[in-house]
């Protein structure tokens, strides 16, 4: 697959908080994997997607006061694991329970939980605060017996949790090819079983038995888009967590999901990202 990188330079007082504007709007519009830089970060979509002209509108009517820099490099697939080693992933421990590391890392935490990721173009190594915002609340939950949901399952990395957690059967979907595939292969690294990937979006929800938790972590417009399907495939007392979005939305997110009875539980935060607990009434 043919990737577009987008390099971004960015001059603001908070480049972070520029940056993650930016990153959202861009997941939007079809960008699937970001990094974070010193000054700026880079962002990668498929080649066949790539619309200059929606990307120079993004730029232009961000709602932040920024000067914006970028350039764009064409190049085929390559050793995304090598690259990743060498500039960006690391190992993390999350809640003193759980480590997320790669193939190729060796001095690795000792941790109830040890998931290998190796990540590629897929979303989710749980270094972005929304990840492990979501991997907190998973190692909080009890999954005994559980029928799980996760939407935009990215690496999978929700999903194997999880299943590692006592989650009798799990379903993960992603509308990125790039992200199924990648699903796929994390979870034979962890060698898990139970876990059912779909390409798809949530036409892939139609006629589903209820799932007793959801976990979602895409971003606020499709959590807006996806929420009456979300609620369809939950029973009363059903769990649904819910992140990807900045501690702003919340209340946007709160009136959308109580319109499909979704009741708002709590919340935790990180950096302005959130991620929220909602029951089905």
């Amino acid at each position: 697959m043919k990737y577009i990188e987008i390099h971004f330079h960015v001059k603001a007082d908070d480049i972070t908080l520029v940056t993650d504007i930016l990153a959202a709007l861009l997941a939007d519009a079809g960008y699937d994997s970001f990094v974070p830089e010193a000054e700026g970060m880079s962002a990668y979509i498929p080649e066949s997607q790539y619309d200059e002209p929606a990307l120079q509108q993004i730029i232009g009517q961000l709602p932040v006061e920024a000067e914006i820099e970028w350039s764009c490099r064409h190049y085929a697939d390559q050793n995304w694991n090598e690259e990743w080693e060498k500039h960006y992933f690391q190992p993390i421990v999350v809640g003193n329970e759980c480590v997320i590391h790669s193939t190729f890392h060796t001095d690795i935490p000792d941790t109830h939980y040890k998931i290998v990721i190796d990540p590629k173009m897929a979303f989710g190594t749980g270094h972005h605060e929304t990840t492990s915002l979501m991997l907190e609340w998973i190692l909080s939950h009890d999954f005994d017996h559980e029928r799980v949901l996760d939407m935009g399952c990215g690496t999978a990395i929700l999903a194997i949790l999880a299943r590692m957690r006592g989650a009798a059967e799990v379903t993960a979907v992603d509308i990125d090819e790039w992200a199924y595939h990648n699903a796929l292969e994390n979870i034979r690294l962890n060698q898990v079983d139970g876990i059912d990937v779909r390409l798809g979006d949530k036409q892939q929800l139609n006629g589903e038995v209820p799932y007793d938790t959801v976990l979602a972590n895409i971003n606020r417009n499709i959590h807006i888009d996806n929420m009456e399907a979300y609620a369809s495939v939950m029973h009363p007392g059903s769990t649904i967590y819910m992140s990807g979005f900045y501690t702003q939305d919340l209340p946007v997110l709160e009136a959308c999901a109580e319109k499909f009875g979704l009741k708002y539980q709590s919340h935790k935060e990180k950096n302005n990202w959130v991620a929220a607990r909602f029951i089905k009434e």
